[in-house]
């Protein structure tokens, strides 16, 4: 069963150094995952300061700079695993570096057979 493990902080959780061990925490992590099969993909996000927002309403446009929601926390990047359930699936996140300075949400994936394979 897949899950998304969004990991969300404010801005300025991480100082510089704590940032860089914190992400080579998270690329072990993930080789961790490899080895036993959970893992699908992992990648942090560039700061939301380089974000847009596109909605479409009535069939017009509305491009706006910045994240969706007025917020202090902020999606900083995800981690998609193949786990056997839920519980699983928090135990992962609970590995989650993000997961001591901010907030890893535990999302089911629907997985939908008509899409396109991954090109990874």
């Amino acid at each position: 069963m897949k899950f998304m493990l969004l990991v969300y902080a404010e801005a300025d959780a991480w100082e510089a150094e704590a940032r860089k061990r914190a992400l080579k925490e998270s690329v072990a992590l993930c080789y961790e995952l490899d080895a036993d099969s959970e893992y699908c993909s992992a990648a942090p996000l560039q700061p939301v300061t380089t974000s847009v927002s596109v909605r479409v309403r009535e069939g017009e446009a509305f491009i706006t700079d910045g994240p969706f929601a007025e917020t202090t926390e902020h999606l900083g990047g995800y981690f998609l695993v193949d786990v056997e359930n839920r519980d699983a699936a928090i135990a992962v996140a609970l590995r989650i570096p993000g997961a001591r300075v901010g907030t890893v949400e535990v999302r089911p994936v629907v997985e939908l057979d008509n899409l396109p394979d991954s090109k990874s």
